[in-house]
């Protein structure tokens, strides 16, 4: 077998692999080993697996990445999450189908100081799900606004994916940061304006709320919470001004959901302590993932795969819109079967050659990448918010339901991703005036 085929090889075993459910970074290691080998010799292999896990570890811009997956556990676990939706839900209750829309903006601000579309997913099942059910609220819509919700955590920055998108593409993490505030609030007001409109037309889907509330409760309610936005803003206005790097900024946006939450007196030992886990147990996975996926693109390198694919793209297609919907295409049936990290990680060096030889912006295609990741979340038969809020509610609602319910905002995020396509300035924009 000749290198080209030995890399065409990998990535079929691979898919394979990750289809029988084995842990993906696990898989890209392995096939990497074996790719490798089989391209150079047995020892070369040993030495690439010895040297990258340690180098790649060492890079001084991960250590964002447990910065910021801290400051979203001690939010969530010191209590600066909690009465987003209750305040939500006062400011919006009596427009039409107000508590899928307060869903939505207290999931995005949840998922926001989290990065986890899946700790969102599963928190608001509980908090909200019941909350429109006993409103005698569909449950298709009760459960499909969560299901969408919860993925903006991967768009509105800090995101954890944002900050590998940008390693592994060489991509400036502070643009990305900046460039995914448009287009993360575009798709929270899309799928508000949804959820309105149809709740509008069919007052079955969403009864209307007769609860009154006095002016003197919604500043209460947003009183309540500040915190959250605070540190939010604290942290994306220290990145756009440059006072701080987007590597610093997780330190410091850490450091200001513990003083947050010492100044409400909500820090508690365990807290800290729960927190601390998290922290660790998130890190690991993610970087076991991003360990085997450098493994993976050294071997592709080797293979030549990536250089030859691209060139036959360009050869045959020279249009950028056609490469992106191909892409798009790709990430979508992807994204039925594998998680996002998983996703955007094994297709890295498979696509950034033929990206590049369109002279493609990395930080437009970053946030575009981000988006068909975030639909993939709830797509069938595998999207995994779907699948989450199923488990946590059990017999309560049916998975046909759910998925019934994120199909409306998957039409609706095909909107945003045609209208983010189309119009590069809308996720440029930002970028351009930090520049």
């Amino acid at each position: 077998m000749d290198r080209l085929e030995i890399g065409i090889a990998g990535i079929v075993v691979a898919l394979i692999l990750i289809a029988l459910r084995m842990q993906v970074g696990v898989v890209l290691g392995i096939v990497a080993f074996g790719g490798i080998a089989a391209i150079t010799n047995m020892g070369a292999a040993w030495g690439i697996l010895t040297a990258i896990p340690a180098n790649f570890i060492a890079q001084w811009s991960l250590s964002a990445v447990p910065m910021f997956l801290l400051m979203g556990y001690i939010a969530a676990q010191a209590g600066l999450t909690n009465g987003l939706f209750a305040s939500a839900r006062i400011v919006l209750g009596r427009v039409p189908g107000g508590l899928a829309s307060a869903t939505v903006v207290a999931s995005a601000l949840f998922a926001s100081a989290s990065g986890s579309s899946v700790a969102t997913a599963a928190a608001f099942s509980r908090i909200a799900v019941p909350e429109m059910l006993k409103s005698n609220y569909k449950s298709s819509l009760a459960t499909g606004s969560v299901a969408a919700a919860g993925t903006l955590g991967s768009l509105i920055p800090p995101s954890i994916l944002l900050i590998l998108y940008g390693i592994f593409t060489d991509t400036s993490i502070g643009a990305l940061f900046v460039a995914g505030v448009v287009p993360g609030v575009l798709s929270a007001v899309a799928y508000i304006t949804m959820i309105t409109i149809r709740s509008y037309l069919d007052p079955t889907l969403a009864p209307v709320n007769d609860t009154t509330h006095t002016r003197e409760e919604k500043w209460a309610a947003l009183r309540d919470i500040w915190p959250l936005p605070a540190l939010i803003l604290g942290v994306l206005g220290g990145i756009f001004t440059g006072i701080f790097s987007p590597t610093e900024a997780g330190a410091i946006g850490a450091g200001l959901a513990v003083l947050i939450a010492l100044l409400r007196r909500s820090l508690t030992r365990k807290a800290v302590v729960r927190a601390l886990i998290e922290t660790a147990e998130g890190t690991a996975s993610i970087f076991i993932i991003a360990i085997g996926a450098t493994m993976f693109a050294v071997f592709m390198g080797l293979s030549s795969l990536p250089n030859a694919l691209s060139g036959l793209m360009l050869e045959h297609v020279d249009s950028t819109i056609a490469i992106i919907v191909m892409i798009a295409l790709l990430y979508v049936l992807l994204g039925m079967f594998v998680d996002s990290v998983s996703i955007m990680l094994l297709t890295i060096p498979i696509i950034q050659p033929i990206l590049n030889g369109l002279g493609v912006d990395m930080v437009w295609f970053g946030i575009i990448a981000i988006k068909l990741l975030e639909i993939g979340m709830i797509t069938p038969p595998v999207g995994l918010n779907v699948y989450v809020i199923r488990s946590a509610l059990g017999s309560a609602v049916s998975l046909v339901d759910v998925f019934r319910g994120a199909a409306w905002f998957i039409l609706t995020d095909l909107v945003t991703l045609t209208l983010l396509i189309l119009f590069p300035i809308i996720t440029l924009f930002l970028p351009g005036i930090m520049k």
